[in-house]
């Protein structure tokens, strides 16, 4: 019987240690990292780095170097023709095959486009739909009622994989605002 007391009771210590760190221990798995870049890009186009922060751990799980098997490229996942085309609008060096592995350069361009697509859609859940399927698609969607523009119904998006992307998307943001907001 005392076995078993010893036992709950370091039990009941080992689950207060990790109850008293869940915070510390949430940050090592939603992490921040390009802080620096993150930020200042995030603060540049009036998008909450947070968000940015999720979209980043969905897409590369900030891995610099991550590449997809349709050719996204970087920490945001950037399409090469996308990236170039905001690069060169916003007037933004810009080097094919290199310029995606430059971790600022990538969260650069990924955010200006996060916030040109966020112009068009106005909300963040058609947004993040419209930056995982395209923005064509997204549209041809709201055009034939499929989805609706203020993202009430995402639950409706008919590709499976960009309906779990947005659904992922939003329950990390949300998981980033509890740790990390004051």
């Amino acid at each position: 019987m005392r076995k078993i007391i010893l036992i709950l009771s370091l039990i009941i210590v080992i689950l207060v240690v990790i109850l008293l760190n869940a915070k510390n221990l949430l940050k090592i798995i939603y992490r921040q990292e390009y802080s620096e870049y993150v930020e200042k890009y995030a603060k540049e186009n009036e998008i909450d780095p947070l968000l940015v922060y999720a979209i980043i751990k969905a897409e590369s799980n900030f891995d610099k170097t991550a590449l997809s098997n349709k050719g996204a490229m970087g920490l945001m996942q950037l399409m090469d023709n996308t990236a170039k085309e905001v690069a060169t609008n916003e007037l933004i060096e810009y080097e094919s095959g290199t310029t995606l592995y430059n971790p600022e350069k990538n969260i650069q361009i990924g955010i200006k486009y996060y916030a040109s697509l966020k112009d068009i859609f106005k909300n963040d859940s058609v947004t993040l739909a419209a930056y995982n399927a395209g923005m064509g698609t997204v549209s041809n969607w709201i055009n034939e009622g499929t989805i609706k523009k203020d993202g009430s119904d995402i639950e409706n998006i008919p590709y499976k994989d960009t309906n779990m992307y947005v659904r992922k998307i939003l329950k990390d943001y949300e998981i980033y605002k509890m740790i990390y907001s004051d």
